[in-house]
């Protein structure tokens, strides 16, 4: 089948293109002119220009297509750059949703977050449970995957945290550090959204989706010293300045962290991720398995 895929050029696109195509699908990537380059021309690909805020250019996208996978999100907003989680949550998927009950499109995938459930915390978890509600309310057999921390190649996160690590040997921690996470390689989400799209047990299901199980930052950085055969030093940073710091500074895109970032990461971010295993045949992969599997070099 041919499959729409936005936010194909993306960290977590790149990978869920890969996934689509080793399994026989047809991909079209909804990209901005430019963004094309971020992505290498192959076999089973082609391109569809639009923009998911451009409801006018979704037609065309969609048109010939069997299913849709929407990816599109931010971690970070701008609203003085008119980047915000309104828009690019809730706007963005309600267009792409209009577009794929105009087409009759029968498979809607859909990336939320972790904790975007009831009683949200911040603003990201709020915007995300609102895109939720709208894809759960379209009619569309749709399945909808709530991953925790995903890494991987180019990941944004565990690839800072071994920068620092190579460059300085110091690691700076919000917090006493005991807060859980529970990572998740991004190819495992990648097979995830390809493999909905051959089992119908998986429509109008939502999935949570994280690693085997928890663990705390500090327990994350000493695993990736672990992995990377390095000596550290972990500086733990207080949090009431820095999170009064981030309500002044969190605008700028050069200060590293939001008020909204501090909340969510104190807050924990685990799951039971068995559905998710279950249901996609698909084996946990051991944290410190996974961060060595593409940042130690082949021997």
């Amino acid at each position: 089948m041919q499959v729409l895929v936005t936010g194909g050029s993306g960290f977590v696109g790149r990978q869920v293109v890969q996934a689509l195509l080793a399994r026989g699908q047809t991909v079209r990537c909804l990209v901005r002119p430019g963004a094309e380059k971020n992505l290498s021309r192959q076999a089973g690909m082609n391109f569809a220009y639009g923009d998911v805020l451009r409801p006018e250019t979704l037609a065309a996208a969609v048109a010939g297509c069997a299913a849709v996978v929407h990816l599109v999100g931010i971690i970070r907003e701008f609203p003085a750059r008119g980047i915000t989680f309104q828009s690019l949550h809730v706007q963005a998927t309600a267009n792409v949703v209009a577009a794929a009950q105009k087409a009759g499109i029968g498979r809607y995938l859909h990336m939320s977050a972790l904790e975007a459930q009831s009683a949200p915390v911040a603003a990201y978890y709020q915007t995300k449970l609102q895109a939720e509600k709208l894809v759960k309310n379209s009619g569309l057999a749709y399945t909808i995957f709530r991953p925790s921390i995903i890494y991987g190649p180019q990941d944004g996160f565990i690839n800072l945290l071994k920068r620092q690590l190579e460059t300085l040997g110091v690691v700076p921690i919000i917090g006493d550090g005991r807060y859980q996470l529970q990572p998740v390689p991004v190819w495992q989400v990648a097979q995830g959204f390809a493999l909905a799209l051959e089992k119908p047990a998986t429509v109008n299901r939502s999935y949570d989706v994280g690693g085997p199980e928890p663990v705390s930052m500090n327990e994350l950085i000493d695993t990736l010293a672990r992995v990377l055969d390095r000596k550290i030093w972990k500086v733990h940073l207080p949090v009431w300045p820095l999170r009064l710091a981030a309500r002044v500074l969190g605008r700028f895109a050069w200060f590293p962290v939001t008020a909204d970032q501090i909340t969510m990461l104190l807050a924990g971010n685990t799951c039971d991720p068995r559905p998710f295993y279950e249901d996609f045949g698909l084996t946990p992969v051991p944290l410190a398995e996974g961060l060595a599997a593409y940042l130690q070099p082949p021997r």
